[in-house]
């Protein structure tokens, strides 16, 4: 269970919006620690779901099944329980197989086409324990027969930003993790 060392607000001092999230979080999730500690800073919370998630994940020049796809190999990657409850109904929903969500650690699984291996190619470079990744002449050769070079960075932000925020989320203790999570706190209290 998360223990942030951020103050929690109680749900009854969020805002409408804060309270209509937080339940949403509790009842997909079965935790709702980040719109506790979120709701510190509701302005934050409400960018996050409206320009990142609204204008750019769900909406931008990339089809949300593409960039559903590309958040769970993430979040699979990365371990984070909190997020892959939530994002595997996403991606169902967005037309994701339970087969492809099955195999997402396995991009040779015949349920994958060559564009859904590419794009599960591109998370490996943009993943937080991928020191050495790197867009190079033979990954972009394998995205470009089916994404331009608009969508091409757009993926590559998306992923970015999704990385950065698990990075966050890890450290500020505000998510349940698996155990193959690379961000484990050291014992000394820091």
């Amino acid at each position: 269970m998360p223990d942030p060392a951020l103050e929690r607000v109680a749900r009854e001092d969020m805002s409408e919006r804060m309270r209509d999230e937080y339940d949403t979080a509790l009842n997909l999730r079965d935790d709702a620690t980040m719109y506790e500690v979120g709701a510190n800073a509701p302005e934050l919370m409400e960018w996050y779901k409206d320009e990142f998630y609204g204008r750019l994940f769900y909406g931008g020049r990339v089809e949300p099944r593409v960039k559903e796809l590309l958040r769970y190999r993430l979040s699979m990657t990365h371990g984070c329980a909190y997020c892959n409850k939530g994002n595997r109904v996403a991606a169902e929903t967005h037309g994701v197989t339970p087969e492809q969500l099955k195999w997402i650690m396995n991009e040779d699984a015949d349920c994958f086409d060559d564009k859904d291996r590419a794009v599960l190619w591109l998370a490996d470079q943009i993943v937080m324990t991928n020191m050495n990744g790197h867009l190079g002449p033979e990954l972009h050769g394998k995205l470009k027969p089916h994404f331009d070079d608009a969508q091409i960075f757009e993926l590559g932000m998306v992923a970015g930003i999704l990385t950065g925020m698990a990075k966050f989320i890890f450290v500020y203790d505000l998510v349940e993790k698996e155990a193959n999570c690379p961000i484990q706190p050291l014992e000394s209290g820091t």
